[in-house]
């Protein structure tokens, strides 16, 4: 029986998934890897600090990014890993004040980024099937999830994500196929860049995987369509309701053109950019 993923029995973990910047070290403005050709400011290195952070670990231009047109920068989500990480070495210091620890705290954040984004797409995948032992199967693998993110600190970079993701995958390619009137199985990663649906009827249709860039989603009915780790990036979104559109993250939303007509589903904030 579906039901809204973020007011189940799995809300409390919905809110560790939730980005607190305040409580963060400004991981995202150092530990990756960016390229400006993505809407960063500047091509750097990952470990790199950029140019714009401050002292505070706040980014200086913040107000101004949608101006500067940092489409990077306005899209990115950590998924809560960067608060998490911080307290984790909270007892030790930040990338700043112990720099012996630092490389060790940017692959603990790329570990629990991960892990979070696995556990958003389990948390909805609980809402999604009716199926008693393919609930059980979802339930197991989020314990699994939070034992991995719940490791000491030493031992949060030894888990086996591969292995984890691989569990996962085979789970939502099956909660997909109950969705979808497409086989997930034999379905290929499709290329629709720039491509005009404009007002078409896409009901459950399976976008994973796919390249949606600059396409054209205006009116589209999008119901229990899946978006399963589509690249949403300039995608038109504006009078489109997406609220019963399925397997949708935050930084794709982000990364896309909407309006105030736009429908999102529940748990996804619409864009200030918008």
């Amino acid at each position: 029986m579906e039901q809204n993923p973020f007011g189940g029995k799995y809300a409390c973990l919905i809110k560790e998934l939730e980005p607190d910047c305040e409580k963060c070290s400004g991981l995202c403005c150092v530990a990756l890897y960016c390229a400006k050709t993505d809407g960063f400011p500047a091509d750097k290195d990952a470990g790199t600090p950029c140019r714009y952070l401050a002292s505070d670990f706040r980014c200086g231009i913040h107000a101004d990014l949608k101006g500067r047109k940092m489409s990077g920068c306005l899209a990115y989500e950590c998924l809560g890993a960067g608060q998490k990480t911080t307290q984790i070495y909270s007892s030790v210091g930040d990338w700043k004040t112990a720099p012996s620890q630092a490389e060790a705290i940017f692959q603990t954040f790329s570990v629990l980024f991960q892990l979070h984004q696995i556990l958003w797409y389990l948390i909805e995948a609980a809402s999604l099937t009716s199926d008693e032992k393919t609930a059980a199967a979802v339930d197991a693998l989020i314990r699994e999830n939070q034992q991995m993110t719940q490791l000491p600190r030493g031992s949060l970079l030894e888990p086996d994500i591969a292995g984890h993701q691989s569990k996962a995958n085979r789970i939502l390619k099956k909660i997909i196929g109950s969705i979808s009137a497409e086989d997930p199985e034999s379905r290929q990663r499709a290329d629709y860049l720039g491509k005009n649906f404009r007002k078409a009827n896409l009901d459950r249709k399976d976008f994973s995987m796919s390249l949606l860039i600059a396409a054209d989603l205006e009116g589209c009915s999008l119901d229990r369509t899946v978006f399963l780790g589509a690249d949403l990036r300039g995608a038109n979104l504006k009078n489109t309701d997406l609220s019963r559109s399925v397997f949708l993250t935050q930084m794709q939303i982000n990364s896309a053109k909407g309006n105030r007509s736009t429908r999102l589903p529940d748990g996804l904030r619409r864009p200030s950019a918008w």
